[in-house]
Order: structure tokens, then sequence, then C-alpha cells
């Protein structure tokens, strides 16, 4: 499938890609990657008239906390990338503490904001709640592809999913043009 993405929408098309990065990072760390975003922008660039990386993810608000987190934020914000971020909640019950930070409805509304500037939309995620966007994406002329896998178990992407999408892309397509270097040393 990407190959034939790749020739067929060869810089042609207005094209944004959205990346669900709290989905991205379990879907490389399942497959055993971590994303060099230099390199993935590089990529997108060359393939695509790229208008722009979208890259959600919430934040929590212990300074300390999630340190690459925080400096992933700092390196997209300072190379391009249009950062979406919001604060995590904490949420106490039972003397169990969980932390949520879901960024789909930010995701899904800057979707269907984009759809008619755009003719193709990339989608990092798995998430089949974002079927109800990619069909208003399609509705409004764009062409909605789908980056996420299904070599692992379980598969990290939803099948109403892959099914609403013009097209999915197994994000083992794309490992050897975007695994940060130091992830090859290792092997």
């Amino acid at each position: 499938m990407l190959k034939h993405m790749l020739e067929y929408y060869f810089d042609e098309k207005r094209t944004a890609v959205f990346v669900d990065g709290a989905n991205l990072w379990h879907t490389a760390g399942a497959m055993r990657f971590t994303v060099d975003f230099r390199l993935f922008k590089e990529f997108f660039a060359e393939y695509f008239d790229l208008v722009r990386i979208y890259y959600y993810t919430a934040i929590q608000e212990d300074p300390g906390g999630h340190q690459q987190l925080r400096s992933l934020v700092d390196w997209l914000s300072f190379n391009e990338y249009a950062l979406v971020t919001k604060m995590a909640k904490t949420y106490r019950s039972l003397g169990t503490e969980r932390i949520k930070g879901n960024m789909d409805v930010e995701i899904a509304v800057d979707i269907v904001r984009m759809a008619p500037k755009l003719d193709v939309i990339i989608l990092f995620s798995g998430d089949g709640d974002f079927c109800a966007a990619v069909k208003a994406a399609q509705d409004q002329g764009a062409r909605v592809f789908v980056v996420s896998t299904i070599t692992t178990q379980p598969p990290m992407v939803a099948d109403e999913l892959r099914k609403q999408a013009d097209g999915f892309i197994d994000l083992s397509e794309l490992v050897q043009r975007i695994r940060r270097s130091a992830d090859v040393a290792k092997r």
C-alpha cells in the first residue's frame, strides 16, 4: 500500500499528517523501535506537498515527570511541527491513581476543520473512535490514509478504522525510513 500511495500522490497533493502521539508511542514501543521525528518529517516532505504535521499529546503537570516527552515536545515545537498539547488530568479512586490525557477530540476537530483545504490526510492512530472524523473528511473530498500496525498481538488498529479509511499503511512499511539510528545500532 505504501508504494502505491507514494507513486500515486508523489509531490502532487496537499497533505497534512495528524499524529496521535500517545498512540504512535505505544505502537512503536510494541514494534520495538523509536521514531526519529527529523527523519519522519523528511520522509513526508520528500513525497508530498506537506502543508503541516500536527502532533498531539497530553503533558503531565509534574515538572520532573516524563522528561523524555518534554524533550520531544520542545524539539517538535522548534522544528516546524504544529504541536497541540493539553494538561493531563489525574483521577484518584479507592487508593489508585490514573492519569488521562486523551487528545481524540482535538485530533478529530482538526481533521474535519482542515479537510476542505487538503487532498490527503495521513492519520497516525489505530483508534476506532476516529471513524466519524475520517468519514467527515472524506465527505469533504479528502482521501484519508491510516497508519498503524496489524503486525503486533493484538493488532494496534481497529478494523472499523481500516475499513473506513481510503487506505491503510502498516507502520512496519515505514520503520526503516523513520527509525532512530540508535535503535539500529542495538540490533
